[in-house]
């Protein structure tokens, strides 16, 4: 993939988490993997409304040096923690979207509740401890919490979620919030009734093998 093509993507991705209402203004980032040692990463503190193309900024994620006059998002190390530790993710999106945030906010890790959480997300969704935004121990716990998983909640912050592709990490997002929502709600009405840890298990697996892009690989 060329870069221009990854930076249109992201900035595409970017704005679509605007419309969808998972971000407003300038808050969450997004970033795109365009190859083994470099990613597209959203810029520090811009509108998503207001960016350009021109604006998305490559990154070296292992160095962290970048091309261009646009500063990278302020937690561009954890993109790069993730991308240097899952070979598999090619694409992070991290929101402060409502539902998300409320579950993170309550320290609140998700049993497997629906069946799409589960084959998308993963047999859980692990909440972080509290930690410093754009520091080494956050970047730890968010790579810590997506072992096995697709999606993780940052504790008094928001959420991250990834894919191999951009829209598999977008679809991520939209589960997460529709999980945390039907979570909120169930346990309002009595507590949620989970789904056997067995069978959650097999219907990641499943997704995995038979309907994600890994699949493919």
């Amino acid at each position: 993939m060329k870069s221009g093509e990854a930076k249109d993507m992201v900035l595409e991705a970017g704005k679509r988490l605007v419309k969808e209402g998972l971000v407003t203004r300038s808050w969450g980032n997004v970033s795109l993997r365009l190859d083994n040692r470099w990613m597209v990463v959203t810029p520090s503190g811009k509108k998503y409304e207001e960016l350009l193309p021109e604006q998305m900024v490559l990154v070296d994620y292992f160095t962290m040096e970048y091309e261009g006059v646009f500063k990278p998002t302020s937690e561009a190390g954890m993109h790069a923690a993730i991308y240097r530790s899952r070979a598999d993710v090619n694409a992070v999106i991290h929101t402060h979207q409502v539902f998300a945030t409320t579950v993170a906010v309550a320290g609140k890790e998700i049993p497997p509740v629906v069946d799409d959480q589960a084959q998308i997300l993963g047999p859980s969704v692990r909440v972080t401890t509290y930690a410093q935004s754009n520091s080494n121990e956050l970047s730890n716990q968010v790579v810590a919490g997506l072992e096995g998983r697709n999606a993780v909640l940052i504790a008094n912050h928001g959420a991250v979620c990834v894919g191999c592709t951009m829209d598999e990490a977008f679809v991520a997002a939209q589960i997460l919030e529709k999980t945390c929502r039907v979570f909120i709600g169930a346990t309002l009405l009595g507590g949620a009734k989970q789904i056997a840890s067995e069978e959650a298990e097999r219907l990641h697996n499943e997704y995995l093998n038979d309907y994600s892009l890994r699949s493919e690989e």
